[in-house]
């Protein structure tokens, strides 16, 4: 078998799920670490970066300033030193990723006493149930061995009426936009991808992990399986990615 189509299948079989997916994603991911930045803002024409921004603001962490928030497969830490530098925030934002390489190549991108990066499966969270004031994973979500444990464990950290937000890539609705789309997604992203960062198999596995995950109604209804209400989303970029929220039921505490 062509090597090309080997590579193929390994990131296939890593996004169906499974163990062999937590341990492929967890070795590709330290694998690319040091140029995960330079990839995420090429690939994306650096429209990543206000998806992040949206997906905070939703998020809304001045609704408890002082809280402890929790990043879910945190990365390089973007959206932790994002959120950290809401004005007017005054809280703690754990980061968290299993591959530790990830969290070390974004480590200076905030202040230790805002942000804490935390060496953490998403799935096994050290986080005391009913604690945090707000959860968030950007582009991560689709990376977790269960979709349904990750879910589990975020509502499980969450403090009564705690706020979690997903931001995901998701396939347009359009019939010409998700054309366009799969083309760069399946062709143009891969090769790009693999040119800069120099790995054979994890800009394969994107538009496997992407072409395997919920569609927007989905997901939203794994959420609330999961316990959270008031779930609702919102598309991005003509659908090419989407924010959901949902709450955990109760009142925070005062």
């Amino acid at each position: 078998m062509p090597t090309v189509d080997l590579e193929k299948t390994e990131a296939q079989a890593a996004a169906a799920g499974g163990a062999e997916k937590r341990a492929y994603v967890r070795r590709v991911f330290s694998e690319i670490a040091p140029r995960y930045d330079l990839l995420n803002h090429l690939l994306s024409f650096n429209i990543d970066r206000g998806w992040r921004r949206r997906a905070i603001a939703a998020l809304d962490p001045l609704r408890n300033p002082t809280g402890v928030y929790v990043d879910l497969c945190a990365g390089t830490l973007d959206v932790s030193s994002e959120l950290s530098q809401t004005r007017g925030f005054r809280g703690l934002v754990l980061g968290t990723d299993f591959a530790e390489p990830m969290l070390r190549a974004g480590s200076n991108k905030a202040p230790r006493v805002l942000v804490a990066p935390v060496t953490a499966d998403a799935l096994e969270l050290p986080v005391a149930d009913d604690t945090a004031a707000g959860a968030i994973v950007a582009f991560g979500i689709r990376n977790v061995a269960s979709l349904p444990a990750a879910l589990a464990e975020a509502y499980r950290v969450l403090e009564p009426g705690g706020r979690f937000i997903i931001l995901e890539f998701s396939t347009p609705r359009s019939r010409v936009v998700r054309g366009v789309y799969h083309a760069y997604f399946h062709a143009v992203l891969p090769a790009v991808g693999r040119i800069v960062s120099r790995h054979p198999t994890a800009y394969r596995y994107l538009p496997e992990s992407v072409a395997r995950f919920p569609m927007q109604e989905d997901l939203a209804r794994a959420m609330r399986a999961a316990g959270f209400v008031n779930v609702r989303w919102e598309s991005l970029t003509m659908g090419i990615a989407a924010i959901h929220a949902g709450d955990k039921p109760g009142r925070p505490p005062t």
